[in-house]
């Protein structure tokens, strides 16, 4: 069973959440999972300025995906941070470039999820899960989210993401938040869950 988890990350706050995810996902018998990351949109001089370009040194080594890329994976995790409540435009122009993939049912019954960041405690991480699922169902995929059997989702005892709809972290507005246990432990659960469920669907 072969499972892609596919992102987006500017500053490395969705590429250690893809990195728990992948550690989740591994955890079950007969996963083969594999992390790859979405082109770059942003000019390079764009990325230096804001820091960027620095930060992502640390994810330089991850294949860059291509669409075609996801045609042989039985589920696909795909994470990505907010931009006003939608996913950000570097994953848009990825799916985007799946219309060859839609045409031939290629994605047909794989399982889908997603996971994303965003800079406020309430700054567009259920839009972005939620909308995100829109292209997912056009594309013919089975939508599997995070459950409240991960109870850490219901914490009062610290500020953190995560929603039935997916793992999330809070950045914090200049970014210096990097994932907390909390929210990298659901970010575990799902990809375990979604892995999971991938093997019941894709047992050969």
């Amino acid at each position: 069973m072969k499972i892609k988890v596919v992102f987006y990350s500017m500053y490395g706050h969705i590429y250690r959440m893809a990195e728990a995810v992948a550690e989740g996902a591994s955890e079950v018998e007969g996963a083969e999972v594999i992390l790859l990351q979405v082109p770059e949109l942003v000019p390079d001089e764009v990325l230096e300025k804001s820091g960027a370009r620095q930060a992502r040194q640390a994810f330089a080594h991850i294949p860059v995906a291509k669409p075609a890329d996801l045609a042989d994976a039985d589920a696909i995790i795909f994470g990505a941070p907010t931009r006003f409540g939608n996913m950000c435009a570097q994953m848009r122009n990825f799916l985007d470039q799946t219309g060859g993939l839609w045409a031939q049912n290629a994605l047909v019954g794989k399982v889908g999820s997603v996971f994303t960041s965003s800079a406020t405690q309430h700054g567009g991480q259920e839009t972005t899960i939620t909308s995100f699922h829109t292209t997912l169902l056009h594309l013919g995929m089975i939508i599997v989210g995070l459950p409240y059997a991960e109870a850490r989702q219901t914490t009062m005892d610290e500020i953190t993401g995560g929603s039935p709809y997916g793992a999330s972290t809070i950045t914090g507005g200049d970014g210096s938040r990097m994932p907390s246990d909390n929210e990298l432990a659901m970010a575990r659960y799902q990809g375990r869950h979604v892995a999971t469920i991938g093997r019941k669907l894709h047992p050969g």
